[in-house]
């Protein structure tokens, strides 16, 4: 069926949508996803309060864009409608929304890697290559898990992003957090926060010393991956097309 056939032009915020969709399908592919939980959001109108999600238990594998939910962050009876979302969702990414309207798209995965490191005594990820170095000063690292991500650990969590250059918060004990400007944003850091955690991970287990890079490098080297053109854009469009081919359902 022709990509033309499957948009669906009375959904509103249709091509967020779409690049929503395929970011969820994507991170199936690559095994980043966990059964039917993590989630994904997408802010939509300016103060971030309004937001796509991911709909309550349904394999990253098989959304499409017309699954997506529309939320309202201030809405107390969310939870109360028929179509509510994971509750642990609702309290993670609708306290980001509410308190952080930088965080215009917000991806929360338990990645292998990223969940190793979670897990260490110490989690943060110093740059030893190219892609460690993307994050130097730009994570955080969240040392009190409190439990399930349910509306008081939301709130707790959130306060971690108030500060616009942390576009990444590593959840000890739990998972990964990355925020960004839009999908492709988001997406792309994501994809190379768990590339670099696989690098840290499997450097770790040679016993031998890391060859880390100064931090008068380690930034040069951020501020040259921030600055590249067009790049987190790109990704994200080779995927669409490879979806647009292989299972152009996701559009529907």
């Amino acid at each position: 069926m022709a990509v033309t056939q499957l948009k669906q032009t009375n959904l509103p915020f249709y091509e967020e949508r779409v690049d929503l969709a395929c970011a969820f399908r994507w991170t199936a592919r690559l095994n980043m996803h966990e059964a039917v939980a993590n989630h994904f959001s997408l802010a939509v109108n300016d103060d971030g309060s309004k937001f796509l999600m991911n709909p309550n238990q349904v394999h990253f594998s098989r959304i499409k864009a017309s699954d997506l939910l529309l939320i309202d962050a201030n809405d107390p009876e969310t939870m109360s409608g028929p179509n509510a979302p994971d509750p642990t969702a609702w309290g993670l990414h609708g306290a980001v929304h509410r308190n952080c309207a930088h965080a215009r798209c917000v991806m929360h995965v338990h990645s292998i890697h990223a969940t190793v490191l979670a897990s260490l005594a110490d989690s943060t990820l110093p740059p030893i290559d190219q892609n460690t170095a993307i994050f130097f000063r730009r994570h955080v690292v969240d040392a009190h898990y409190g439990g399930l991500a349910f509306e008081e650990e939301g709130e707790r969590c959130s306060q971690l992003l108030a500060d616009p250059t942390v576009k990444v918060m590593i959840m000890g004990n739990h998972g990964v957090m990355v925020i960004g400007d839009s999908v492709a944003d988001t997406f792309n850091r994501l994809y190379y926060f768990e590339r670099a955690c696989e690098t840290y991970i499997k450097a770790l287990w040679t016993g031998r010393p890391l060859r880390t890079l100064s931090d008068e490098i380690a930034e040069k080297a951020a501020l040259e991956q921030e600055d590249y053109p067009g790049q987190a854009e790109r990704h994200l469009a080779e995927l669409k097309a490879i979806l647009d081919e292989q299972e152009p359902v996701y559009r529907s």
